[in-house]
C-alpha cells in the first residue's frame, strides 16, 4: 500500500518559504471553488436515521493487513418494496478470523420508507461467520429477489434471498467455499457479479489480496517491509506471497464452477488485488473487467467474447500512472466524465500519491489525465471507496472520494497526513477538468473518519444521490445533501427477461441538453462495495429526456422518447415502462 510521491516541479519546492506550510497549502488550493459553482450542503445524518453500529477490524496487537481494510457497504432493496435498505459488512476477531458476538456481525438495515433504519440482521439471517472484508449484490438464480455476496479471510458467503424477508447461507451448495489449495488461506477482498458470457445468468468475479499466513507470520515493525518513513507499521504487501483472482461460471440451477484458468483470470500471475470494476471499455457490447492491485501493476481484463479473457493493462495504459510506476490502487470507479460516449477509470491510491483518471481515448486504450483534469492538487490523502456521481444534477459526472490513512501512527508524528482524514468532492468544469469545493460543501464532506468502503444511491427516492461510508472501528456515516439545487433529474431501473433478471451490464444513453450521457448497471465497485443498481442521470434545466436508449445484454435494444424528469422509471426488458413514481420530498432529519 505504498508508493513514493510524484515529484514535485523545482519552481515549486524553491518558493516553499514564501508559500503557506503544506497542509494550509493544500486546503488553500481545495478551497477555491470554480466558476458557476453551485452552493452544496452535504451534512452527516447516520445516527439521526437510525444507522447506529461500529465496525470492528480485530486490532490485534501484531496488527496485520486485513485489520486496515474494513469493509464494505451494499444499497440494495432486499425485500422489493422500492426502497433501498443498507447492508454493513464487518470484521471479526483475529486471529481466528471469526465473528465471535455480535459486535462483530454484518448488519442489514431496513428502510421504513421515511429516512428510518431498522436492525432486521437476526431475523433476516445475514450476520455472517467469518471475517469479512467486499459486498456485492445481483440476483444470481433469476427469481426476482436480489442476493449478497460477502467476501472475506478464510471463507466467502453467498447468501440466497428466500423472498420472505430472510436469506440462507448457500455457499457450499452453490460451490464457492473451496478453499485456495495453491496460496493457502483464503483472502478475498471484493467481488462482483457479471454476466461475462450473456447467456442470462450471473458469473461472479472474486478479487484475492495475499496469503494470510504470510500476513500472521510477521509482527509489527518486525522486517524490512514493516517501516513506513521510519515508523513501526503493520509488515505488507511487498514481501508477502500474492494471490491470483478467481472467475465462477453460473452453471445454472443454483451452482458455480471456478473457470479461471481456462478463461485467463490467471495468466498475469500472482499479485495483491483489491477492488474490481466490471465495465464496457471499448463499447463492444460485452463486459470487461479492470482489477486495482496493490503495490503491482493494476489489471485490464479485456472480454474476447468467446468465455475467455485477455489481460491488456500495460497495452492499454491502465495497469500503471503517467510515470510508469506502480501505485497501491484500493478503490475504483467508471463513468464518462466528458460525455463523449467512452467509460473512463477514476483509481483511489496511496498517500503521497493522487488519485489516478484515465481517459478513455476510444481506441482501447486509456491516457493518464489526472494532472490535466485537475486531480492532482490533493497528494495528502488515503482514498478507498469513489464515485462518479452527478451531484449538481447539471449532467456531467462529479467525484466523490472518501479517504484514510492506514496507519494509527501517522498521528505521532510530524508527518503532512493523519489517520483520519475528510472526503474529497470534485466538481465537473464540464471542460474535461474538475475544481475542488471539497471546503465549500458541506460539514459531512470535512467530517474527519478513516473511511473504507462508501456506497451510492438514492436512499430516499427524492431524486439525489446519498453515500455510505463504512469507517474503521467507528460509526457509519451517511450524506445527505439538504441542499440539491434546482436541475432535475431521472432515476431509471431495469428488469431483465431475457437478459440477466438485475439487468447487470446493461447500458443506458440519455439525450438531453444537447449531449448524451451513459452509465452501465454494475455490481461492486467502489472499494469493496455495492452502489445502488438503479441508474440516475442529471438532465440540468430541462423537464423531459429527449431519448433513453437500453442497450441490454442479452443484444436488445430499446428506446423510449419524451421521457419525464423528476420521476423513477421501471423498464422491464421487452415491455417497456411498467411502473413510475414521482420523486418525494426529502425526508425530515433533525439536524
Amino acid at each position: 500500500m505504498r508508493r513514493a510521491a510524484r515529484l514535485v516541479p523545482i519552481l515549486i519546492v524553491s518558493l516553499v518559504p514564501l508559500v503557506p506550510a503544506p497542509s494550509a497549502f493544500h486546503e488553500l488550493l481545495a478551497g477555491a471553488p470554480p466558476p458557476a459553482f453551485d452552493p452544496v450542503r452535504f451534512e452527516e445524518v447516520a445516527a439521526q436515521s437510525g444507522l447506529r453500529f461500529v465496525t470492528h477490524s480485530g486490532r490485534t496487537a501484531r496488527k496485520h493487513q486485513p485489520e486496515t481494510m474494513v469493509a464494505g457497504v451494499a444499497l440494495l432493496d432486499y425485500d422489493g418494496d422500492g426502497w433501498l435498505d443498507l447492508y454493513a459488512v464487518n470484521g471479526g476477531e483475529l486471529p481466528r478470523a471469526e465473528k465471535t458476538g455480535p459486535e462483530h456481525w454484518n448488519r442489514l438495515f431496513h428502510n421504513d420508507g421515511h429516512g428510518r433504519f431498522t436492525d432486521v440482521t437476526e431475523r433476516a439471517g445475514v450476520a455472517g461467520r467469518g471475517y469479512d472484508l467486499g459486498v456485492a449484490t445481483g440476483d444470481y438464480d433469476n427469481d426476482g429477489h436480489v442476493d449478497i455476496f460477502v467476501a472475506g479471510l478464510r471463507r466467502n458467503t453467498l447468501f440466497h434471498n428466500n423472498g420472505d424477508g430472510t436469506f440462507t447461507d448457500v455457499t457450499e451448495a452453490a460451490g464457492l467455499a473451496r478453499p485456495d489449495p495453491k496460496y493457502g488461506t483464503l483472502w478475498s477482498v471484493a467481488a462482483a457479479f457479471l454476466d461475462y458470457d450473456r447467456d442470462g445468468r450471473l458469473d461472479l468475479f472474486v478479487a484475492h489480496y495475499a496469503a494470510y499466513e504470510d500476513a500472521a507470520r510477521y509482527g509489527h515493525g518486525s522486517g524490512q517491509t514493516c517501516r513506513w518513513k521510519g515508523l513501526p507499521v503493520f509488515c505488507g504487501p511487498r514481501g508477502l506471497t500474492g494471490s491470483q483472482n478467481t472467475l465462477y461460471h453460473n452453471n445454472g440451477g443454483g451452482t458455480f464452477r471456478d473457470v479461471s484458468g481456462e478463461a485467463g483470470i490467471l495468466r498475469p500471475g500472482p499479485g495483491y488485488g483489491f477492488t474490481p470494476l466490471v465495465l464496457d471499455y471499448d463499447n463492444d457490447g460485452w463486459p470487461d473487467v479492470y482489477v486495482a492491485s496493490d503495490s503491482t501493476a493494476s489489471l485490464l481484463f479485456h472480454n474476447r467474447r468467446d468465455g475467455t479473457f485477455e489481460e491488456t493493462g500495460v497495452a492499454a495504459g491502465v495497469a500503471y500512472n503517467e510515470d510508469g510506476r506502480e501505485q497501491a490502487g484500493m478503490g475504483v470507479a467508471a463513468g464518462d466524465y466528458d460525455n463523449d460516449g467512452w467509460l473512463d477509470i477514476l483509481k483511489t491510491n496511496f498517500a503521497d500519491d493522487t488519485s489516478t483518471l484515465y481517459h478513455n481515448r476510444r481506441d482501447g486504450t486509456f491516457s493518464d489525465s489526472t494532472f490535466a483534469a485537475g486531480l492532482g492538487v490533493n497528494t495528502r490523502y488515503l482514498g478507498w471507496g469513489a464515485h462518479f456521481l452527478d451531484f449538481n444534477s447539471d449532467g456531467w459526472a462529479d467525484i466523490l472520494i472518501v479517504n484514510g490513512h492506514v496507519y494509527p501512527e501517522v498521528d505521532r508524528a510530524p508527518l503532512d497526513s493523519a489517520y483520519r482524514q475528510r472526503k474529497i468532492l470534485y466538481v465537473n468544469r464540464r471542460d474535461g477538468t474538475f475544481g475542488d469545493v471539497s471546503l465549500r460543501a458541506g460539514p459531512g464532506i470535512a467530517l474527519e473518519k478513516s473511511s473504507r468502503g462508501a456506497a451510492f444511491g438514492d436512499l430516499f427516492n427524492t431524486g439525489q444521490v446519498n453515500a455510505v461510508v463504512n469507517n474503521m472501528n467507528d460509526a457509519p456515516t451517511l450524506l445527505h445533501n439538504r441542499r440539491p439545487g434546482p436541475n432535475h433529474a431521472l432515476l431509471i431501473e431495469l428488469e431483465g427477461t431475457r437478459s440477466n433478471r438485475s439487468a447487470i451490464g446493461a447500458r443506458v444513453s440519455v439525450q438531453a441538453q444537447g449531449w448524451r450521457m451513459i452509465d452501465e448497471v454494475r455490481s461492486g465497485g467502489s472499494f469493496c462495495s455495492q452502489n445502488d443498481l438503479r441508474l440516475r442521470f442529471g438532465l440540468g434545466p430541462r423537464q423531459e429526456a429527449e431519448s433513453v436508449e437500453i442497450a441490454w445484454p442479452s443484444g436488445r435494444t430499446e428506446i423510449f422518447h419524451r421521457v419525464a424528469a423528476d420521476q423513477w422509471v421501471r423498464i422491464r426488458e421487452g415491455a417497456g415502462i411498467v411502473a413510475s413514481r414521482k420523486f418525494l420530498p426529502p425526508p425530515q432529519l433533525p439536524r
